[in-house]
């Protein structure tokens, strides 16, 4: 039961309501775990984990390591139509955008696992074994993320606090790559960004048809159970960011 996941599919949302939801979510998250299960008076929310699934307009989001980007390289980037965040996730500046499957699992890492390494690396081999059933060697290497050979398919960016989750991974699908031109993402130079699409040939690969297998590759490797989130603690949710 403490494995219970519950899927939240949010649909395309802006940055910045995504981090709201999020944080909504972990708040609840982290007032239950200072609460007895048994304890009277005490609202508990109707789950104990949540898988965001969702989608961005244009935007750009920078983590706490924040070099060589000022402010005169956000207004170069907003003119191009995006938008343009700095988050307290790990990691440099990347980019989200219509095409790439972003989910940001809300856990409480008690009920996994209480190491954050040990959570990174699970969301790698999500990764891993999903670019394996399209037929694609992925792998890990000493930069973050999930790669193909010398090219980034796969964003992870995280934060926790007192164990409980926020932020997550941006899995490219049929993303237009030509957003990830202005910036060096991840602040990698020399390294290229791919998508499913781009390696398999596949213009059609988008995150309705890869949401699936995603999910099943999530369930296996965190070894927990997948619902989808009620239609009321939905509608609670989102009417609230």
């Amino acid at each position: 039961m403490s494995r219970l996941v519950h899927i939240l599919r949010a649909g395309k949302l802006p940055y910045q309501r995504a981090l709201k939801l999020q944080q909504t979510i972990a708040n609840q998250l982290l007032q239950h775990a200072k609460h007895p299960p048994n304890e009277v008076n005490v609202q508990m929310p109707p789950y104990r984990n949540v898988l965001i699934l969702t989608e961005h307009d244009p935007v750009y989001t920078i983590g706490i390591r924040t070099r060589g980007y000022d402010e005169a390289d956000e207004q170069r980037l907003r003119t191009l139509g995006a938008d343009f965040v700095r988050t307290n996730r790990g990691g440099l500046i990347t980019f989200h955008g219509p095409g790439q499957l972003v989910a940001y699992p809300i856990l409480d890492l008690k009920h996994f696992q209480p190491s954050v390494r040990w959570y990174v690396c699970h969301l790698e081999r999500t990764i891993i074994e999903l670019c394996k059933r399209y037929g694609l060697r992925a792998q890990t290497t000493a930069d973050t993320g999930v790669w193909i050979e010398d090219r980034k398919i796969c964003a992870l960016g995280i934060h926790a606090s007192r164990y409980v989750t926020t932020h997550g991974l941006a899995l490219n699908c049929d993303i237009d790559l030509s957003w990830f031109q202005h910036i060096v993402p991840c602040g990698l130079v020399g390294k290229s960004v791919t998508s499913l699409a781009q390696e398999l040939n596949r213009p059609d690969l988008g995150i309705e048809s890869v949401t699936g297998e995603f999910l099943d590759c999530f369930r296996q490797t965190l070894e927990c159970d997948l619902i989808p989130l009620v239609e009321g603690s939905r509608n609670d949710l989102m009417n609230g960011i």
